[in-house]
């Protein structure tokens, strides 16, 4: 009687403890968290060839920002980098690997913001190595991922969108079909095409307390020029600076860059006599407002069905150049460290992931690795098959320009200059890719055909 009695109670505590996995299992929940990135030393500096030399402080400080998600036993994590680019494969790598084992993280998507004033990233490391503030970083990143999803709680999730001009489009098409740069804009002239949406998805708890904003919008990060010797994370950071306060202290705003390839701030590359500083902070004030008006206004909800989906399948491209003799033009040109990245950078065949993640059945998001044009994210967002789209640039890798195939034939830097180095119709195939990974990933093509 006694051990029916225990057997019984034993089965009643698997059944209730099965149920209450159950529960978990089916319980959409989020944590944030940002490390400081900075590196410590003095090091050459993204994205401007014509600098007097490498970093001699720091102006305000670079971020990596992360918030974990988890929904049905999967667990995913984004990863926004205050830096000109991603961290190359190996790096990459190392935080996916280390963060899988340490705390059950499945995925992990990688996106830069492209600011000018970070650090240079190589896609391979001399002969002494992968430098140390490379490894610093990797390091607090992988703990902040770790922290976050040791933190998991409950949550919410809501989008809302705005709009704000911050930017324009650099490539300037004439009348007889020629290209002319506008590189900046003061008098903020009306350019086609731009993308002036502001996309914002709040997190909160289930108390309704914010954990995190991640904001979506496209412009090239260079108010700041080749002058500023500091780091700075340009006008997305000023943004989040306006955003975290005004939200909460305990707020983490994460920058998303969208198609920016050929989107320009209206205060371009400003000196520093020009009020350089002064520009980007007001660029940055301008759009921190706006995601906080649209951040207000979000009510979320707790998903009925909660769920994550991720895949990243890798296309490979040709380059679109005859490599030796653009090797043999640069040379001629470049002063001998540019040239090396350059050697690098031209390398064929071009491996490039396109990435997907759809939560909740409702919200998604493309990444594309590099810089593409603005055409992109209108055309991904009109074809997508979720309601909330988001269209990532600079995401898990980085391989140049990606201009549409009319603008490859037009021209204009980025669209038929060394740093577009895919095949054309690159960025095209990879819109198509992605809208295919978001079809799967909801069930609606299948594995094996219907008859």
């Amino acid at each position: 009687m006694i051990m029916a009695s225990i057997m019984r109670l034993t089965l009643a505590t698997i059944v209730v403890a099965g149920m209450m996995d159950s529960i978990l299992a089916k319980e959409f929940r989020a944590a944030a968290a940002k490390v400081d990135v900075t590196p410590e030393g003095s090091e050459t500096l993204w994205g401007y060839g014509d600098r007097a030399g490498p970093s001699t402080g720091v102006l305000d400080p670079l971020f990596a920002k992360v918030v974990v998600f988890e929904a049905d036993s999967q667990r995913v994590a984004i990863v926004t980098l205050d830096l000109g680019r991603t961290f190359n494969g190996d790096g990459m790598r190392e935080i996916r690997q280390r963060v899988n084992k340490a705390a059950d993280v499945d995925e992990v998507f990688f996106c830069a913001s492209h600011t000018h004033s970070g650090p240079v990233i190589s896609d391979t490391y001399p002969e002494s190595g992968r430098p140390e503030w490379e490894q610093i970083a990797l390091t607090r990143i992988s703990e902040a991922i770790e922290d976050a999803a040791a933190r998991l709680v409950p949550a919410k999730i809501g989008v809302g969108y705005g709009e704000t001009f911050i930017g324009h489009n650099r490539r300037r098409v004439e009348a007889d079909g020629s290209v002319t740069m506008l590189w900046r804009n003061a008098g903020k002239e009306p350019t086609s095409p731009v993308d002036p949406r502001v996309g914002v998805l709040r997190l909160d708890d289930v108390d309704g307390d914010m954990i995190a904003v991640l904001v979506s919008y496209a412009c090239h990060p260079v108010v700041l020029g080749p002058d500023n010797l500091e780091y700075s994370a340009d006008f997305p950071g000023a943004m989040a600076a306006v955003v975290e306060p005004a939200l909460g202290e305990e707020v983490v705003c994460l920058y998303v860059q969208g198609a920016a390839g050929d989107i320009n701030p209206f205060f371009d590359k400003m000196a520093l006599a020009e009020d350089g500083v002064k520009r980007m902070q007001e660029t940055g004030q301008e759009l921190g407002n706006e995601v906080v008006r649209v951040a207000k206004t979000i009510t979320t909800v707790s998903p009925v069905n909660p769920s994550l989906s991720y895949t990243m399948d890798t296309l490979t491209f040709k380059s679109r150049w005859n490599v030796d003799k653009v090797l043999a033009m640069l040379k001629e040109r470049m002063k001998p460290e540019v040239y090396d990245r350059y050697r690098d950078y031209l390398t064929s065949p071009l491996e490039c992931p396109v990435t997907s993640l759809i939560i909740n059945g409702d919200i998604a998001m493309m990444g594309m690795p590099g810089e593409p044009f603005t055409e992109f994210a209108t055309a991904y967002r009109a074809r997508s098959p979720v309601e909330h789209s988001f269209f990532v640039g600079y995401a898990n890798g980085y391989n140049g320009y990606f201009p549409t195939i009319s603008a490859a034939v037009s021209g204009g830097y980025g669209a038929d200059t060394v740093v577009a180095r895919a095949e054309v119709g690159a960025g095209e195939q990879m819109v198509d890719r992605a809208i295919i990974q978001h079809y799967e990933l909801l069930g609606r093509l299948q594995p094996v055909p219907s008859n």
